[in-house]
Formats: C-alpha cells, sequence, structure tokens
C-alpha cells in the first residue's frame, strides 16, 4: 500500500482561499448563538431529550426527488438503507456512522448528509441506528459498528466494495471499527472517509487549541461531558478508544476532512500521521474558515458542497477498482 503524507488546504490550488461569505455567516451564527448554548448544556435529562429531538428535526425535510429510504432490521442490528436515483447496489454499500458525541443523533438526523454522499459516490448508504450514551455507554456503539459491518459482509457485499464513513464521535467510531476489523482478523472495507472526527479522549490538546483560537461551535466542556456519559468509566486507554494509538497496519485509504475553526483539528492531523507511519496512505484536507461537520450545512455553504463532491469522488474509487 503505498504512503500518502498528503495534508492539503481547500479549497484546491488555484481557487480563491478565503472562506465564502455564506460560511463566514455560518460562522458567525453559531459562535454567536449555538456555542454559548453548548458551553451550557449537559448530555442528561431534559437537556439530552430536547437536543435529540432538535437534531432528529433535520429529517423532517423531503428527500430528492428518486431517492428511497426505508428502515431495516438484522437481529439487533437496525438502521435505514438510504439511495439516491443514482446509487446502485452493483458499486457496494457504504456504512454510515452519524455524529452527535455518542449521545445524540441517528439515521433521521443525518439522512440529507448521506443522501448527498450516496448521489456523490453512487452507493447505497447503510446508516446504522446504533445504541447511545448514556443508556447504553461504551462499547455498545463500537460493539453495533462491528456487527454491522459483519452483516454487510454476511448479505453478500464484498470487502472491496464495503466503504465507512462516520462524522465526529462517529468518526471515532469508523476508525476504532478498522482498528476492530484489523484485530478480528476480517478484511478490511476499500476505503473510510471521516468528516471532522473526534479521536482524542484526553482532551488536553483540544482545550489549547480552544484557548488559542475559540471554536465557533464546538466547547471542550460539553466534550468532555459526552466523553463522560460514553467511557462511564472505562479507561480512555483502552486499546478500543485510545484510536490514535491503534496498530494501523493493513488499513484501507483514508480520506479525512476538517474545518480550519476546529479545535478538533489536531486529532485529524495525529490520525494521518500515524497512518503514514504504518505505512497506510491518508489524504487530510483543511478547509479554512470552515466549521466543524460544515458538510452538513452544503445547502447554505459552498464549501460543504465541494466537500461533498470530493468524497464523493474518493468513494467512487472504490466502486472502480
Amino acid at each position: 500500500m503505498a504512503t500518502t503524507a498528503a495534508t492539503e488546504r481547500w479549497p484546491e490550488s488555484g481557487e480563491s482561499g478565503a472562506p465564502s461569505p455564506q460560511s463566514v455567516r455560518l460562522r458567525q451564527m453559531f459562535a454567536a448563538r449555538v456555542r454559548p448554548l453548548a458551553d451550557r448544556s449537559s448530555p442528561r435529562g431534559y437537556q439530552l431529550r430536547a437536543l435529540r429531538r432538535t437534531a432528529d428535526s433535520a429529517g423532517l425535510s423531503r428527500l430528492p426527488r428518486g431517492a428511497r429510504a426505508w428502515a431495516a432490521r438484522y437481529g439487533d442490528i437496525r438502521g435505514v438503507w438510504l439511495r439516491a436515483a443514482s446509487a446502485r447496489a452493483t458499486n457496494g454499500a457504504l456504512l454510515y456512522l452519524h455524529g452527535g458525541g455518542f449521545v445524540f443523533g441517528s439515521p433521521r438526523s443525518h439522512r440529507l448528509l448521506a443522501y448527498r454522499l450516496s448521489a456523490a459516490a453512487n452507493l447505497p448508504v447503510f446508516l446504522l441506528d446504533y445504541r447511545r450514551a448514556p443508556e447504553h455507554p461504551f462499547p455498545a456503539a463500537a460493539d453495533d459498528a462491528l456487527a454491522a459491518y459483519r452483516t454487510l459482509l454476511d448479505k453478500g457485499f464484498a470487502p472491496e466494495r464495503i466503504t465507512v464513513a462516520g462524522d465526529s464521535a462517529g468518526g471515532q467510531l469508523a476508525a476504532g471499527l478498522l482498528a476492530d476489523i484489523g484485530r478480528a482478523g476480517l478484511p478490511q472495507p476499500a476505503r473510510a472517509l471521516l468528516l471532522s472526527p473526534w479521536l482524542d479522549f484526553d482532551l488536553a490538546e483540544i482545550r489549547r487549541r480552544d484557548l488559542e483560537h475559540r471554536d465557533p461551535f464546538v466547547p471542550p466542556a460539553y466534550v468532555e461531558k459526552c466523553r463522560q456519559a460514553y467511557t462511564a468509566g472505562a479507561d480512555p486507554a483502552d486499546v478500543r478508544l485510545n484510536v490514535l494509538a491503534a496498530d494501523k497496519t493493513g488499513w484501507p485509504p483514508l480520506l479525512i476532512q476538517v474545518g480550519g475553526t476546529e479545535c478538533l483539528l489536531g486529532d485529524s492531523e495525529r490520525l494521518a500521521d500515524s497512518v503514514t507511519a504504518c505505512g497506510g496512505s491518508a489524504e487530510l484536507q483543511v478547509w479554512p474558515g470552515q466549521i466543524h461537520v460544515f458538510q452538513a450545512f452544503a445547502d447554505f455553504v459552498p464549501e460543504g458542497r465541494a466537500a461533498v463532491r470530493s468524497a464523493g469522488m474518493f468513494l467512487r474509487a472504490a466502486a472502480a477498482r
């Protein structure tokens, strides 16, 4: 496997490197309204219930014409299949692990983002409805991710036609899944896409970066509360939690996209470095001026649409093999 130590500032050279006016307005809105609220919030009780309802309201938007979505259950594994009109099962499948700090988010909250990836990659997407904390702490979500991957293999999807993706906490689950696959002796998927992954449960670098350049969206204080809810006393050095320290020999090619304003930026940088140190391929795209998981706001910011197109090209390469 070729080693790629590629860190790029996007948009690509030749385009304007300045954030779009739309993304500037989005960043300012999050800094003024969302960050202060998140600083005071707790992933417990009525606040968590309200957050889950708010996140899931994104699923009320109608999917574009020709798209299909249907619930599926395979034993204890539940999720939603979503397919854009251009997607074909013969191309393979994308296993998507949603973000939300391990405590909120669902196939409903992420179905528009999954649709965009399905359309960009021409792949059907399985949005896993994994168990969430604090009701189901570690390792429930990680176990569900591995079981879902085994399910796709059992359903006849060849590993070279399976791709894996996740955002934020789902990025940790996706990277952790690759490590679990290696430890289990299973064949690796063709490729993996990580959007603004949260990987480091130590949080020291996250706090340091936020002090130097305040993240307009993600407060370290809320990240710490989510960590506590998910780990529930488990040792952060546990091999399934400390993904950055995992042996990444044999991992598939990775594409990592992260916004330049994020306190989580260092997680992406360290992951790319650790993959290449093991002889793997990791392309890191840093998008200047963009917030956490900016791809989810592709309806509003052109950078989100461009990032999804780039991700689609990366994922489509798996079907072309």
